[in-house]
């Protein structure tokens, strides 16, 4: 079994979404907001989100409670659905699903959901520092549900490890890897996220359906307080069980990665159930090196960068051009892309190390630049 969590000393880890067809995501951003000022670190998983999918990162994220945030109707059932599948991973026990959809959940409907399993349901009006104080008391004393000797080795087994990581325990997890790691940097607004959707997406095509991609994705905590988790409501092709997805804040680490990366890759890595594992860094600036001058984090490192990366005296002082792989300008649809690609060439030429250089629209079905990364990535 898992031991309970110091509340005083590990923050809260819980993940929130809308439903499948469901656009509403005003409130439940404005909840995010106040839950990660209270010191939670907040996973979104965003909207026109499946039940499947709410329990899936549920499960990867080790999270102790979801909230749901729906407006479209239909939520007694999708509820349901969600507890009945956490059941069936055998998580229900132990982590508390609550939500609130303003007027559209009525007090019948709240009664019959809390009976099915339901823990709190939040009407409108409600003051966002009652629901923040629901998620310290309730949420926040959650313990874990405990591990069967049969799931050793699975997601929840794997998640379960990552959070001791992050709490600085020791994992039980032996190595039978390792996976190649890919390193990806850049600048906040660079495309990261999605460009790793895409390479994720050419993967699951045309990799044997036994072969299985991670991702360890960073996001910044806010100083004093908590952190919003929110890649994986960009990613639309990583939503799948062949990708195992985990959110990390970096708890007053600056440079982009968390104190926990590097022991958090080498379980990944060593897991046996991944080829590769897609590092994504925190939006970084021009002085980050996060993968260092050497391969001791990554094999390969990619450096993203956008298009306005301001004049050319800006673009001498990125260090991270000089220590890259291959460096990527992406959202090459963009105005001055031309003038950046020619820029970069001219300065990465000094650096005499033969870097890649590519444009990539990553945001656009099949892009060419994101098939020739992949395949310089992935050669058969």
């Amino acid at each position: 079994m898992y031991p309970p969590s110091d509340t005083d000393m590990d923050p809260i880890r819980i993940l929130t979404a809308v439903p499948i067809c469901d656009g509403h995501d005003s409130a439940i951003n404005t909840i995010n907001l106040e839950l990660i000022q209270q010191g939670v670190e907040v996973i979104y998983l965003g909207y026109h989100r499946s039940a499947r999918d709410v329990v899936r990162a549920a499960i990867q994220e080790d999270v102790r409670g979801i909230g749901i945030s729906t407006y479209n109707g239909g939520h007694v059932e999708f509820f349901a659905e969600v507890i009945d599948l956490l059941r069936k991973y055998q998580v229900g026990r132990n982590m508390k699903i609550f939500g609130g959809g303003g007027g559209t959940i009525t007090h019948a409907d709240a009664e019959t959901m809390c009976r099915n399993g339901v823990d709190r349901i939040f009407f409108a009006g409600t003051p966002l520092e009652e629901m923040a104080q629901y998620v310290h008391t309730s949420i926040g004393q959650a313990v874990p549900s405990p591990l069967n000797e049969g799931e050793r080795g699975g997601d929840r087994f794997l998640a379960r490890q990552l959070s001791l990581i992050e709490a600085g325990r020791e994992p039980s997890c032996p190595e039978s890897g390792p996976a190649r790691i890919i390193g990806i940097t850049g600048p906040g607004g660079a495309g990261k996220t999605t460009l790793i959707d895409e390479l994720v997406l050419r993967f699951l095509q045309t990799r044997p359906k036994e072969k299985r991609v991670a991702i360890l994705s960073h996001d910044p905590s806010i100083v004093g307080s908590g952190a919003l988790l929110g890649d994986r409501a960009t990613m639309i092709y990583s939503q799948n069980d062949r990708v195992f997805m985990r959110s990390i804040a970096t708890r007053g680490q600056a440079g982009g990665l968390s104190p926990a990366t590097t022991a958090c890759l080498r379980l990944l890595a060593g897991s046996g159930q991944f080829e590769v594992v897609f590092v994504e860094t925190v939006g970084t600036g021009q002085e980050a090196l996060p993968f260092g001058l050497s391969h001791q984090v990554a094999e390969r490192t990619i450096l993203v960068m956008p298009p306005d990366y301001g004049s050319r005296l800006q673009l001498q002082k990125i260090a991270m051009l000089d220590a890259a792989d291959l460096i990527v300008v992406n959202k090459s649809d963009l105005r001055g892309a031309r003038t950046a690609l020619a820029e970069i060439e001219a300065r990465i030429r000094t650096n005499r190390r033969r870097q890649t250089l590519l444009n990539t629209q990553a945001n656009r079905h099949r892009d060419p630049g994101v098939n020739q990364l992949f395949e310089l990535l992935f050669p058969e």
